[in-house]
């Protein structure tokens, strides 16, 4: 037993010594040379190995020239130990640190055989083959203890060995740890008792004193839509058409690991359009660690994703079929598995500009470490198929070009869009990841890392999607992300004298404008509407009761009504391209048919949180067209 123990601790070498890339290239090439690889291929990778900062094995398997499973068997023949293919995940030995080995797979396992043993599975590069091979000749009773296996094999079985055990904590995770935070509960029962307090007070009110009770709910109404348009003008008036330039660093070897993460649901169709895209990021492949997010019971897209042969930077996680089904909940759990120094978060659908990454890790470099994420644009692809794509194209980039470059210069909280968002790994660790039970994790976890005192930052380099061509895929969306901003302003509002120290006094309104004014907005437009036809209907007829008050009522109503017109068109169009703005052209008049939709969505909204607080309405995607591909 001893024998075993001294084993273990030379084999146990640190992750760099590990990992290959402190060991002398002269060592690694004669390595690799023992193993018969040619010198052409280890020249090739030398020099790969070189420019990244990385290991020959890396860029070996990286290339795709080396399979990694053939590279680890030929160790293992080199050594006379048992290869093992595959692990099986029931034959684990589990701790409670096991995960750590989805992240640095070559620390040594514990694995119990069929017979009764229990054996020790390494995954040695070759560099450390021969100081291997010393120490089982002075052992030769150790080979039957030790056996080698990939460490894709390794990550493959530590995921499902601890899957029901890591989505459990993944589900309970931000409830048990900051409740106050987590969206688990729809509302506090003393939020409840306060709504239902108000709603009670505003129909006595209506009962005992109806006008005065109706023009106060019209000023409110009213200085609520002033305070959007408000946000909007002054987004608008601070738009810059240049931006600052960070320099890149040219050096790859400085770079760090970036992951990236796609969750995907029912997503075959856009599968191969997703890696097209992905490959082309401007990274060194060594350095990436793509995570395809998928559900287990998901075949379809997972079938598509693996006939596509993935280059090894890809790996395909297979959540656990454990509600609630929402993609935040997707995210965190593979989490546990991610091995960048920064994450970013992508959609099915999106093309990201193949420079992004290296623009937003710029960004973070000049920033510091309080800079805690990067938000890329979103751009429609598609904006000038219907006038559904145009007014949504609209909105985007008077959102992602407008109004959150202007928050995030000014330092207020801003929430986050759902995809091309840049994090530091730990610091999203830090703060507790996504929220699972938020159907717009995204907006929850920007204001939460703002409640933490963390900065945010706008690049310019782009993300590319598809907008929804019909109405329905349209509402069901949008109402999803109604009820989660919803589920966001219940969360904040559970202390809001906390909330306002967190965030401080502009901050606080800044909050309550983003969340609560656009849902109410939205909800009330149809009373804001009412409000504008019973006054001027009044003033037509001539009524005698007609007030003073009524009528400056709707003179600032008809002024805040075109001037959100206007505002809302302004803060589109500036920012925008000249082919952007010749797709839409004159598609702008479809608004106010655009926020008849938004109430609609809104209301339904409202109601869904009420009987199905969790439900996340998928939205379909499809190829996009090569037209708005290539444009």
């Amino acid at each position: 037993m001893s024998s075993l123990s001294a084993a273990e601790e030379a084999i146990a070498l640190p992750p760099e010594i590990r990992s290959g890339t402190q060991y002398p290239l002269s060592v690694q090439v004669a390595a690799l040379k023992r193993l018969g690889i040619g010198k052409p291929v280890i020249a090739n990778a030398a020099s790969l190995a070189r420019r990244n900062g990385t290991s020959l094995e890396d860029e070996l398997f990286s290339s795709g020239i080396v399979q990694e499973t053939l590279y680890f068997e030929a160790i293992a023949h080199s050594l006379g130990l048992r290869f093992l293919r595959v692990i099986d995940p029931t034959a684990i030995i589990l701790s409670a640190s096991i995960d750590v080995l989805l992240t640095d797979p070559r620390r040594p396992l514990r694995v119990d055989t069929h017979d009764g043993r229990t054996i020790t599975v390494i995954a040695p590069v070759a560099a450390e083959a021969e100081r291997l091979s010393r120490l089982l000749e002075d052992h030769p009773g150790l080979r039957e203890s030790f056996a080698v296996a990939p460490p894709s094999a390794v990550r493959a079985a530590v995921w499902s060995a601890r899957s029901e055990r890591r989505v459990a904590e993944t589900v309970g995770s931000l409830f048990d740890s900051r409740p106050r935070l987590s969206a688990r509960f729809v509302a506090t029962g003393r939020q409840g008792f306060a709504i239902g307090v108000v709603l009670a007070g505003l129909m006595a009110a209506g009962l005992v004193a109806w006008n005065p009770t109706l023009a106060a709910v019209h000023v409110a109404l009213t200085s609520l839509f002033a305070a959007c348009v408000w946000l909007r003008a002054t987004a608008s008036a601070h738009w810059q058409e240049r931006t600052p330039h960070y320099p890149t660093v040219l050096d790859d070897a400085r770079l760090p690991i970036y992951t990236v993460m796609v969750a995907m649901y029912q997503e075959a169709p856009v599968v191969r359009q997703l890696v097209g895209a992905l490959d082309k990021l401007d990274w060194p492949r060594s350095k990436l660690d793509i995570k395809l997010v998928c559900e287990a019971n998901d075949g379809e897209t997972i079938k598509a994703l693996e006939e596509l042969r993935l280059r090894p930077e890809y790996e395909i996680v297979r959540v656990p079929r454990v509600a609630p089904f929402t993609k935040p909940k997707a995210l965190c759990y593979a989490m546990a598995g991610a091995r960048g120094e920064f994450t970013v978060i992508y959609d099915a659908e999106d093309r990201p500009h193949p420079e992004q990454l290296r623009e937003a890790h710029a960004r973070f470099l000049a920033g510091g470490p309080r800079l805690a994420c990067i938000q890329a644009p979103l751009v429609i692809a598609n904006a000038g198929r219907t006038w559904l794509t145009s007014m949504f194209a609209l909105e985007y980039c008077g959102l992602f070009r407008g109004i959150l470059p202007f928050l995030a210069k000014v330092g207020l909280p801003l929430p986050l869009g759902g995809t091309s968002n840049h994090l530091r790994s730990n610091v999203l660790r830090e703060v507790g990841g996504w929220d699972p039970f938020n159907v717009t994790e995204d907006a929850d976890l920007g204001l939460r890392l703002a409640r933490g005192g963390y900065r945010f930052a706008i690049i310019t380099r782009p993300t590319l999607e598809d907008a929804p061509t019909s109405i329905r895929v349209w509402v069901l969306q949008r109402s999803r992300w109604f009820k989660g901003w919803l589920q966001t302003w219940l969360v904040m509002m559970r202390h809001p004298v906390q909330l306002c120290r967190d965030f401080g006094p502009v901050g606080f309104l800044t909050s309550q404008i983003l969340t609560a004014g656009m849902l109410a907005s939205a909800l009330l437009s149809p009373l804001m509407l009412y409000f504008i036809l019973s006054s001027a209907l009044a003033l037509l007829l001539g009524h005698r009761d007609t007030s003073t008050l009524g009528t400056i009522l709707l003179v600032v109503d008809l002024a805040v009504v075109i001037s959100t017109f206007i505002v809302f068109i302004l803060l589109g169009f500036k920012p925008m391209t000249m082919k952007e703005r010749f797709q839409i052209g004159r598609r702008w008049a479809w608004l106010p048919v655009y926020w008849t939709m938004m109430s609609w969505a809104a209301w339904r909204a409202v109601f869904q949180l009420m009987n199905k607080p969790f439900h996340w309405e998928k939205t379909p995607h499809e190829p996009t067209a090569r037209r708005e591909l290539d444009g």
